[in-house]
């Protein structure tokens, strides 16, 4: 009744996705038979199919009905219009946010102009990108210019022969467990890497045959794992931002006259940081029996830096002052300088103008990290044959925001690079320039090629449950 009907229950929990692992233990409540509970979901549809989304609400108001509150974050509209009550929050995100501004039930969202979630809920906004002079006709008898994958058999895959057209936005669909991520990041993925390294390990128990790999020379897999494991990694440093922000405060004449080098500026090394938390800003506290937990480094209050270092600035702002500007901030105070700027653009241009450039990477969510990681590619010179691929680009997007993102992959294809995604967010499948849909169904119902090509040609094939809710 959650959509999990695929899973198999030797299945080990840690393979499970977030969405996953959070629908078993709502299952395990459902069957309790409690009443005056609260519970908290945040955002239960990551990973799940229009098809099973009813299932899911269904699910949510028999328990509302038992007697049960319950309190959802989502981006997901079928659960806005299922919901009793909404709370849009807004009017922008990180510092710009933490306002309601507008509540009520749907039609008290739909029909209010301060609430941009109501406006595309009411059909007033529509997502629809089109880049005219790249929507070139897919024939069904491609060109050579694409990857063919066949006999592709790992897990459920009943040994399928998939095409992968390139220079284009390529999204796989299909229901939850119908073997998308087994066929792009566990078999296409490891086939293009060991080809592009020279790698000569058989991949036979993944597939049989790989052709039209000559027509690329990078392949990069945009996940959702985090950019760093410690409070030292951030956005700035994953995207080497810092580098050249640090560059700036080694030219000022403070610096000079002090004797300060670039390294003086890097929380990283001995010298300029605080020694008492080694440039954390944190100290871990070890609990025997529960997780660690970090507290506020006392003798630099959470700068990372010693006094002196902290006392260099440029046009009035210390090292760690520009650490806590947000994308947006930083864009206007280094708007003279085109090479940071570059880099801030892009990372504005993901969706990511509200977060701060020093943000702790243990606090960012995994649709954030992936989207830090996307920006930290289009950073670099581009050569126009790298095949990207993104696993559920969109979970945590706002509708903006979708429409941003879906810019950028525009983007990357009118370059001559090739984009594949797996999604379930109608509105990047229907601007997708071709679709491959997997099923009929999850688990070993699954595995096989419903059907493939344009959204018009999915919209007319009745076997294809993606179809239906394009």
């Amino acid at each position: 009744s959650v959509g999990l009907s695929y899973l198999t229950l030797s299945r080990s929990s840690g393979s499970l996705s977030g969405g996953e692992a959070q629908r078993i233990r709502l299952a395990s409540q459902i069957g309790s038979g409690l009443t005056g509970v609260l519970y908290v979901l945040d955002e239960p549809t990551i990973g799940l199919h229009q098809k099973d989304n009813q299932r899911l609400i269904d699910t949510l108001k028999k328990l509302r009905d038992l007697g049960n509150t319950i309190i959802v974050v989502e981006h997901d509209e079928h659960i806005m219009n299922a919901s009793d009550h909404i709370f849009d929050f807004g009017p922008g995100a990180g510092k710009y946010g933490g306002n309601i501004i507008a509540q009520g039930n749907i039609s008290a969202l739909k029909s209010d102009p301060k609430s941009i979630t109501g406006q595309y809920l009411s059909g007033k906004k529509k997502i629809n990108i089109k880049y005219p002079h790249i929507q070139n006709t897919i024939s069904k008898t491609f060109s050579e210019n694409s990857i063919i994958l066949k006999g592709c058999k790992l897990y459920n895959l009943k040994n399928i022969d998939v095409v992968f057209p390139l220079n284009k936005l390529v999204a796989i669909t299909g229901v939850s467990g119908s073997g998308k991520s087994t066929l792009l990041v566990e078999s296409l993925y490891p086939a293009l890497k060991d080809y592009l390294s020279k790698n000569t390990i058989n991949h036979h128990n993944l597939y049989s045959s790989l052709n039209g790999q000559d027509n690329i020379d990078r392949v990069i897999l945009i996940d959702q794992s985090p950019i760093g494991k410690t409070p030292r990694s951030n956005p700035a440093t994953y995207t080497k931002l810092f580098d050249e922000i640090r560059d700036v405060f080694a030219l000022t004449r403070d610096a000079k006259i002090n004797g300060f080098k670039k390294g003086r500026f890097s929380f990283n090394l001995k010298g300029g940081r605080c020694e008492a938390c080694e440039g954390q800003g944190q100290i871990r506290i070890e609990m025997q029996f529960m997780s660690d937990i970090w507290v506020k480094c006392e003798v630099c209050q959470g700068k990372k830096y010693n006094s002196q270092t902290l006392d260099i600035r440029f046009r009035g702002k210390s090292i760690y002052d520009i650490l806590t500007m947000s994308v947006d901030e930083a864009k206007e105070f280094f708007i003279n300088n085109s090479r940071i700027s570059k880099k801030l653009d892009t990372l504005a241009s993901v969706g990511l103008g509200y977060m701060e450039l020093g943000q702790s990477a243990v606090t960012l969510s995994g649709g954030e990290s992936q989207r830090v990681k996307l920006a930290s590619e289009l950073g670099k010179n581009d050569t126009g044959n790298t095949v990207y691929i993104l696993d559920e680009p969109t979970t945590g997007l706002h509708f903006s925001d979708v429409e941003k993102l879906l810019n950028v992959l525009k983007l990357l294809v009118a370059k001559g690079n090739s984009v594949f995604v797996i999604e379930h967010n109608i509105d990047v499948i229907k601007n997708a320039d071709w679709i491959i849909d997997l099923g009929p169904e999850g688990g070993d119902g699954g595995g096989e090629i419903v059907a493939e090509g344009t959204h018009i040609d999915i919209i007319n094939n009745r076997h294809s449950y993606t179809g239906a809710f394009l």
